[in-house]
């Protein structure tokens, strides 16, 4: 069973070494804030502070799991990563270890999904595991759907399931779906890191203790199922907009296996309209955009299941702003990180759409009444 050693949950340090010294942490920030003196009660520093001991966070939890995957019989395989694993080049298309030494999946040019630690249990179970030291968990919440059903994609014949550990004291924790094991850990301090990487004549290190077991295993080792992000996204589009009679096919949008690759890409991208069309719905200014750009549309989906019309407007390869409403119909444009993976997306299905995928307003009309009635109904069951 998965159940929390005392050592894990009382943050002992007697079996790791002085593995934690050995890690490299992004630290430029919070040493350039200590050495101007700054208060340590400022929130420059605070926010600095919160964000490295997160890190150290991580590293300690990692280490203290592969002793308990080591010991458990209940695990088959785990994961390495960091300095215990060896150095490969972030492969395409599969799991392996980015130039930062994490777990990450990716495209040829994009990470779709980072994992703190993955192992695989002998009921032929993968948790992937996530850990944090911020009280409030909704954006971990949130970001566990696309993890599992990326997972669910190209791990077809394995129970996904997910650990999470957080400090005691945590909220909101009651609200994670059934898949979910949380185990809970005392406070965290990294100031013992800290004072490390702060002390200039720095204390002889132990070597560093790495784990060995034939459980251990390199990411990219894992046999998955062929998965092509791009592709799929297209075939999406393509079939979304292939019914005969209907501007959107809402059976195919609403199968199982479709609602999967939703949670995987969270929007769905089915057409596009000029900017000129929609100026008042978007409160565009006059002369803030080209009359003939592209409004590309998409059927975002929410935290809530909600499936709603959102809007991208791309000005140029790295440029993309996203506008979309709130519960309360309140409009919000929000300038998307020029290299994350939605920049790339739009930039791909912009390629795609050719004069057919153009929309009338009247038909997005129709679509967003399709979407709320079907929400409504899903919701009376």
């Amino acid at each position: 069973m998965l159940e929390i050693s005392k050592s894990i949950k009382n943050l002992q340090t007697d079996n790791i070494s002085d593995n934690l010294f050995h890690y490299e942490y992004n630290t430029r920030h919070l040493l350039s804030l200590i050495k101007k003196g700054i208060e340590l009660d400022d929130p420059a520093y605070l926010s600095s502070y919160r964000s490295f001991e997160g890190e150290v966070y991580e590293n300690f939890i990692y280490e203290k799991l592969l002793r308990y995957a080591e010991e458990n019989d209940d695990i088959e395989k785990f994961i390495l990563k960091g300095f215990h694993q060896n150095k490969h080049k972030a492969y395409a298309n599969t799991l392996s270890i980015s130039e930062k030494e994490q777990i990450v999946y990716r495209t040829k040019s994009r990470e779709i999904s980072e994992f703190d630690a993955m192992f695989i249990t002998k009921n032929n179970e993968l948790y992937f595991v996530e850990m944090t030291l911020v009280k409030s968990v909704l954006k971990l919440r949130r970001r566990l759907r696309k993890k599992k059903a990326l997972l669910e994609t190209i791990f077809p014949n394995y129970t996904i399931k997910a650990l999470i550990i957080l400090n005691e004291g945590a909220t909101g924790t009651k609200q994670f779906p059934s898949y979910c094991k949380v185990w809970f850990t005392k406070e965290f301090s990294a100031s013992k890191v800290l004072d490390y990487i702060t002390t200039l004549e720095k204390r002889k290190l132990s070597p560093k203790d790495k784990i060995k077991s034939k459980k251990m295993i390199e990411a990219h080792t894992l046999k998955l199922h062929p998965f092509r992000y791009y592709n799929t996204m297209s075939w999406i589009t393509k079939s979304l907009r292939g019914h005969k009679n209907h501007i959107i096919d809402m059976r195919f949008l609403m199968k199982p296996e479709i609602q999967r690759y939703h949670d995987l890409y969270n929007k769905f991208y089915v057409g596009y309209i000029a900017v000129k069309y929609v100026k008042n719905i978007l409160n565009i200014k006059d002369g803030e955009y080209d009359e003939d750009q592209r409004v590309v549309i998409a059927l975002e989906k929410k935290h809530s299941d909600e499936i709603v019309v959102t809007y991208y407007i791309q000005t140029n390869r790295k440029k993309l702003y996203l506008y979309s409403f709130n519960e309360s119909n309140v409009l919000s444009k929000e300038k998307k990180d020029p290299y994350g993976i939605t920049v790339t997306e739009v930039f791909h299905i912009n390629k795609l759409m050719d004069s057919k995928y153009e929309l009338t307003t009247a038909q997005i009309k129709t679509m967003k009444k399709l979407l709320k009635e079907n929400f409504m109904k899903q919701k009376a069951y």
